[in-house]
């Protein structure tokens, strides 16, 4: 049986992530099994087993692909001259553009998190790697003047991530979440609590590019 190439190993396990998304939000973890995996994804177990072995596997390269979706994401808010601009466009994102299935989905896996040791520290994992990209961004605009320089930046990150998270889960819940009217709603109130200053964000974006040189 010839090899399969690199770029058609990768589409096939984006293909089985997918699928494995899709059973987790619509089953739930538990009531999930491997071969309601394989018929959503058409796929084979013996192909499925190739990528992921276990559950388990299937929930760490979620969470991997998540964090990587977001850490490049979040690369663009680092670079923006306007940072509340590029924060807002942040939040349309998670909490507009991307399918609701995924929020159920993140949800069972944080009740799973919980009661499973293995997924509970990759769930943790991707929470840290999140609420660590916030405390080095707010440090740094601190830094530059571009939010206030005397804030909590470990408490501020908190709360600021606590409010991510109530959006999130209001979303999967709410079936009247009206993303458009509550996400500039809670850009303003993130944007009295770091005290940002629009009038420095230019500067301090010109002052951050030519540190970077």
């Amino acid at each position: 049986m010839p090899k399969l190439k690199p770029a058609t190993q990768r589409a096939r396990r984006e293909h089985i992530l997918d699928a494995a998304e899709i059973c987790f939000a619509r089953a739930g973890f538990h009531r999930t099994t491997m071969q309601d995996i394989c018929k959503e994804a058409q796929v084979s177990p013996g192909a499925l087993y190739v990528y992921f072995p276990s559950k388990e596997d299937l929930i760490a390269g979620l969470a991997e692909r998540d964090r990587s979706d977001f850490a490049e994401r979040f690369a663009e808010v680092s670079a923006a001259p306007d940072f509340m601009q590029a924060l807002s466009k942040l939040g349309d994102h998670y909490f507009h553009d991307e399918p609701a299935h995924k929020r159920t989905m993140c949800l069972e896996i944080g009740l799973e998190s919980i009661r499973n040791p293995r997924v509970g520290e990759i769930y943790r994992s991707v929470d840290r790697f999140v609420e660590e990209s916030f405390e080095r961004l707010f440090a740094g605009l601190a830094a530059e003047g571009r939010i206030a320089p005397d804030l909590d930046i470990p408490t501020l990150t908190k709360v600021f991530t606590m409010i991510g998270d109530g959006m999130f889960m209001r979303r999967a819940l709410d079936p009247n979440f009206d993303a458009k009217t509550l996400v500039p709603a809670a850009m303003a109130l993130i944007g009295k609590l770091l005290n940002a200053r629009p009038e420095a964000n230019a500067a301090g974006s010109d002052k951050a590019e030519k540190k970077r040189q």
